[in-house]
């Protein structure tokens, strides 16, 4: 047995050396190679050789398989590219000489596009897309072809929000009835004076521009040309250092730029049906105009950033979620097509601007990398549940006529009920957030007056119905759904159509119930309250009893992420500065919700940092700024990061010593930071106030205590409660009705058809987007 193993290899060796010369080249044009000497042993053991030609199948290697070209598209996924072009790359084997390599786009040859660019890969941006699908094919001698399906949309969108709101004005400049222009070119600089950018004119260029280094170490001068144009029917805004007089292609970017955006928010929240403005400012919307702040877009176009604004994500223009993501994914996609790959995005804002990050970022994860936000709120829908609770209790407050004989209430019992220290809170939200936000009759941009029986005019109760609405919630009607039939209101019968559902109810919920536990107020006092607040109709109009909400509404709510509860923010990071409440709606215990969701849904909140300080709102002026340096060092050091483990790991474990949370001035416990509560938390609902309607238990006298004593209710006010309260109380210990995780990258239908509460995504195409966010941060775009 030693004998014949140690003869056998030299035996096979000898015979494929035979073969080969008898069979020659393998298909390709390279000739096969003799057997390695490791692999002879394995095959003599495996099958003896029985004879020469048994010998040679044994050994033989294989014909080598053609390669195979690749198509990527980079700049979006395939199948959500917009505006007509796509930049798309072509993976070429290396025994395939790009110059052979012919490109199609459906029947149209498009080869003359690409090109070997300096980073070396074969690109090309493919143009004139029609809208649909479009197959994009590679071909080449010696290689298989590559193809893959581009579904183009209209540049005017949508892409995946569904069905557009049909009386819509817009600006006189626009090309057609989507709003489309050509994009237009300003040119703007820093003064060594002053800190803000100015004009610049190139024909007469300043003397006073100041110099930069970005942070890759680029020394130009402080100018910067400003890009406006228009998509998804509105304007968007991308601002970059440039150097005048010098090209800038996608594959061949000015050197100082350093392949990083920031997305800038407005605040507010709001409805519109013309275009607006998108906003730059860290602080628009909550601090007075001209405040003397210095903003972060100007310090991150300094570093070498990108800048990037929308007017259909800033929410007090529009405050419909999807129609937020849909139109800063198609300004990326812009972005990447003209001006090159992006290593990551960082979004920054203030009050609605953290609205938008927040909910986005849970909804349509991947649009940001890093979160810059202040005065903090998690979503629309919960602070809207409170700011709801605060505009019926001032009509029941404010008119003490209401009040039943022997009932008093104090400016301290009535701020115990409202959750917070005085009743300015509810005053500053219901006056400066809440009424124009869901009252449908107000006159919100590019909407007319009134005329009877002209739906292209606005909404009014009485003489026109089926009118423009400018409720943020009929806004969201594809998120949303429309009411039932069974619950329309007259106006709706008129319309001949539900409005947008009602996302939220009261019915069950114990007004001022910890209050009356603690001897605050009086059994009189309570069901008083309870018995006079009622609730809000489709119109925003009192009404006397509490209403229940849509269930089809409630659901969507949480099915779309309008109420945020954090399920899929894992993989972003977090940097949230705030400060104390100056009861003017921005309350602190705002952000604190978001502890708590985060906390419950992923376990922990390690990928957040909270910065607090000692001014109202943002905790301080520059950390705005800091924050976006901050952040920058954060996100630079998950992209070194280089381990196979998750990008969730890496978000946690990867955040520099340095980036962690910070408190000045008295702290916990102190006088400063306040974490106040709401209507609902002062009736017993969850610290999170993520429950928009309560399951319901049967209503027991014996379970209402005061002190650790039972209430004594007189039989008249026992027979009140159980009339306000035929279906139950809250029982706050269950889930709320409807309530259930986020889905992400839902669509709600095509230009026509509404898919309300939205349809998920089918999974990314394979190898697209690439260039839309850094390859370590798109590991969501695999699932």
């Amino acid at each position: 047995m030693q004998r014949h193993r140690s003869v056998a290899p030299s035996i096979v060796l000898a015979l494929a050396a035979s073969a080969l010369a008898v069979v020659g080249p393998a298909p390709g044009g390279q000739a096969l190679g003799p057997a390695t000497p490791a692999a002879a042993p394995t095959a003599a053991i495996a099958a003896p050789a029985t004879s020469a030609r048994a010998s040679t199948r044994a050994v033989r290697p294989g014909p080598r398989r053609t390669p195979r070209l690749r198509v990527q598209v980079l700049s979006n996924r395939a199948d959500l590219i917009s505006g007509g072009d796509a930049l798309v790359a072509i993976r070429v084997p290396q025994r395939v000489r790009p110059r052979q390599v012919k490109v199609m786009a459906g029947k149209r040859v498009v080869t003359k596009r690409f090109r070997t660019r300096p980073d070396g890969r074969f690109v090309g941006l493919v143009n004139k897309l029609r809208v649909g699908r479009t197959t994009i094919k590679a071909t080449a001698p010696g290689a298989r072809r590559g193809r893959t399906v581009i579904v183009n949309h209209p540049a005017g969108g949508p892409v995946f929000t569904g069905p557009q709101p049909a009386h819509y004005r817009c600006q006189d400049t626009a090309r057609d009835a989507a709003c489309n222009e050509p994009a237009r070119y300003s040119w703007l600089y820093k003064s060594t004076g002053s800190p803000g950018l100015k004009p610049y004119d190139r024909a007469n260029p300043p003397s006073d521009v100041a110099t930069t280094t970005t942070d890759q170490g680029v020394e130009v001068p402080f100018i910067v040309r400003r890009e406006d144009g228009y998509s998804d029917r509105d304007r968007y805004a991308i601002l970059t250092l440039f150097r005048p007089g010098k090209g800038w292609k996608a594959w061949r970017p000015q050197e100082q730029w350093n392949h990083k955006l920031l997305i800038t928010h407005g605040g507010g929240c709001g409805a519109s049906y013309t275009p607006g403005t998108p906003r730059l400012d860290d602080f628009s919307g909550t601090l007075p105009e001209g405040s003397p702040v210095e903003n972060s877009y100007v310090a991150a176009l300094g570093r070498g950033f990108a800048v990037a604004s929308t007017a259909l994500s800033n929410t007090g223009h529009n405050c419909n979620l999807a129609v937020n993501a849909e139109s800063l994914m198609m300004t990326k996609e812009r972005l990447v097509e003209r001006y090159g790959a992006l290593r990551y995005t960082i979004g920054t804002g203030c009050s609605g601007g953290s609205i938008a990050q927040h909910t986005l970022a849970n909804s349509y994860p991947g649009i940001y990398q890093g979160l810059v936000t202040s005065c903090s709120y998690p979503d629309v829908l919960t602070a809207g549940a409170q700011f709801a609770d605060y505009h019926l209790m001032r009509r029941y407050f404010e008119q003490p006529q209401r009040w039943a004989p022997g009932v008093v209430w104090s400016p301290t019992q009535v701020a115990d009920v409202e959750g917070h220290v005085t009743p300015v809170n509810a005053v500053a939200a219901d006056e400066g957030l809440f009424k124009e936000a869901i009252n449908p009759e107000h006159a919100c941009d590019g909407t007319a007056t009134p005329v009877a029986g002209d739906r292209s005019t606005r909404f009014d109760s009485e003489i026109n119905p089926g009118g423009v609405r400018c409720s943020i919630l009929d806004i969201s009607v594809n998120l949303l759904g429309r009411r039932p039939a069974s619950a329309w209101s007259p106006q709706e019968q008129a319309a001949g159509h539900g409005f947008a559902g009602i996302p939220f109810a009261n019915s069950g919920v114990q007004y001022g119930l910890e209050a009356l536990r603690a001897g605050r107020i009086t059994p009189a006092q309570f069901v008083d309250l309870n018995a006079k607040l009622g609730g809000l109709d489709v119109n925003a109009d009192p009404v006397a009893q509490r209403i229940p909400g849509d269930a089809g509404a409630i659901t969507s709510a949480y099915r779309t992420g309008m109420v945020n509860n954090f399920t899929h923010t894992d993989e972003v990071a977090i940097i949230n500065h705030g400060g104390p409440d100056p009861g003017a709606a921005h309350d602190y215990a705002h952000a604190v919700w978001t502890e708590l969701r985060m906390q419950r849904s992923q376990g922990h909140t390690d990928n957040r940092v909270t910065w607090f300080g000692p001014t109202p709102l943002i905790g301080d002026a520059s950390w705005a700024i800091e924050g976006l340096i901050a952040m920058d060092k954060w996100l630079s050091a998950v992209e070194k990061d280089r381990r196979r483990v998750p990008l969730a790991q890496k978000i946690v474990e990867d955040r520099p010593a340095g980036v962690a949370d910070r408190c000045v001035g008295v702290c916990d416990g102190g006088v400063l930071q306040t974490n106040l509560s709401t209507p609902r938390q002062a009736a017993g609902g969850p610290a999170a106030n993520d429950v928009l309607a309560c399951q319901r238990v049967p209503i027991d006298r014996s379970a209402y205590k005061t002190l650790g004593l039972p209430v004594l209710f007189t039989e008249a006010e026992w027979a009140t409660l159980q009339r306000v309260f035929p279906d139950g109380v809250c029982d706050w210990s269950q889930p709320g009705r409807g309530q259930a995780p986020t889905q992400t990258w839902l669509k709600y239908g095509d230009a026509t058809t509404p898919r309300f509460g939205g349809v998920n995504l089918p999974r990314a195409p394979k190898r697209s987007g690439r260039d839309w966010f850094g390859p370590v941060f798109q590991e969501f775009w695999r699932k």
